[in-house]
């Protein structure tokens, strides 16, 4: 019995919650949040007695919502600003939209006054279509102006976003596609990507395959395009460098190690004997037997075979409109090649278990010089596309602001 009271408590107590959070909403003038709180409550359950007051808020909050849109429509159309153009055509959406969201809820019902919900639904499909023609040719010719006089990059991807946007709201409109065609064009950025070995070392042909393939790396950017091979004439406006200024590799060496172990075994058994020297019998006659242990020893020799490569590099950024560098961020990796295994001379029982396992381990043969460079080239290839990923995001915050 608490507990169905207490779960009832709850319950009340989250509804009293709903409608004053609703109410506030529609106190401070937010109205379209108002009419959101209400409506998700009136779908669950329109009929039910404790939502009366998610119709009489959702009635006030329309009616309040639509005065005050159209009274801002009314003055941002006196203002006679085409940049208004936007902000109107969103308002005409969102008022139809809040009417086609109410509309399968009708009727609502208020018990208390007898009477059905009012709602003063308006049709504004005709608003809607005169005000998109408006914006259409505004944002257009806003775009052309732009395309026109556009001097850096940023211009012609501006254009672009102005030309996108038309074309979501109105597919098709006159010379669109091909504005935005040329728009992309013109705001694309081309980067010639290079690699330099100043070492000694040959850097495997795998290793620079997978280095300049940079769809492998999953940075693709809408407004840069990576180069690993340049085209002729084309004008690029950076350059990545990735040199390549120490490989070393260590030799191959065999280092062992001598370990000498000592236990005691169980060897059999022996009679118990008193201090007299005569056999111990327990209490049915039988002679005691106890363990009898001995030392066991064991010359342990394991051998690590290790071979070690190190890569250093550099990455830049260069602006090839006045050649001067950017960023650059140093790029090291390492690759260890360590095998174990082990023999022995004497009783191997001495040995622990796990000194044991590697008696059965062989000698392997030593990677190359080429597949040490590549597998330390595996963890270079991951900080060079973190180094990318962050260059691209830095560009594109810089564009943003």
């Amino acid at each position: 019995m608490k507990k169905v009271l207490l779960i009832g408590t709850l319950v009340l107590l989250t509804a009293c919650g709903g409608v004053k959070k609703t109410q506030e909403a529609l106190n401070s003038g937010n109205y379209v949040s108002a009419m959101n709180k209400a409506i998700k409550n009136l779908t669950e359950n329109k009929t039910k007695k404790g939502h009366q007051a998610y119709v009489l808020m959702l009635e006030d909050a329309f009616a309040k919502n639509a005065q005050r849109e159209a009274e801002e429509i009314a003055f941002l159309q006196k203002d006679g600003n085409p940049a208004n153009f936007e902000i109107i055509y969103n308002k005409y959406l969102r008022l139809k939209e809040i009417q086609q969201r109410i509309r399968p809820l009708l009727p609502l019902s208020i018990y208390d006054e007898g009477r059905d919900a009012r709602f003063s639904f308006q049709n504004y499909d005709s608003q809607i279509l005169v005000t998109k023609n408006h914006l259409s040719e505004y944002l257009y010719n806003n775009a052309n102006g732009l395309l026109s006089a556009a001097q850096q990059k940023a211009d012609f991807r501006a254009a672009y976003n102005e030309l996108n946007y038309l074309q979501e709201i109105n597919p098709g409109y006159k010379e669109t596609i091909a504005k935005m065609d040329e728009a992309y064009d013109k705001g694309l950025e081309y980067v010639r990507v290079d690699i330099v070995n100043d070492t000694e070392q040959i850097i495997p042909v795998r290793l620079e395959e997978e280095l300049m393939d940079f769809n492998a790396f999953g940075i693709n950017n809408f407004w840069t395009e990576y180069h690993t091979n340049p085209v002729e004439d084309l004008k690029y406006d950076y350059a990545l460098n990735l040199d390549f200024r120490q490989i070393n590799i260590s030799p191959e060496q065999v280092r062992e190690k001598q370990i000498i172990k000592e236990k005691q075994i169980k060897d059999g058994y022996e009679f118990l004997l008193d201090d007299e020297g005569n056999v111990v019998k327990d209490s049915l006659g039988n002679k005691i037997k106890v363990d009898k242990f001995r030392t066991v020893r064991c010359n342990f020799y394991q051998f690590t075979q290790f071979k070690a490569a190190q890569i250093g590099a550099k990455v830049s950024f260069t602006d090839l409109s006045n050649g001067q560098e950017i960023n650059s961020y140093p790029l090291s990796s390492e690759f260890v090649f360590e095998h174990v295994y082990a023999n022995y001379r004497g009783d191997k029982r001495a040995l622990d278990t796990d000194l044991i396992s590697l008696l059965d381990v062989r000698a392997v043969p030593f990677p190359t010089n080429e597949q040490m460079v590549y597998d330390a080239g595996e963890d270079l290839k991951a900080r060079l596309k973190s180094i990318l990923t962050q260059n691209q995001l830095m560009a594109q915050n810089q564009f943003n602001d």
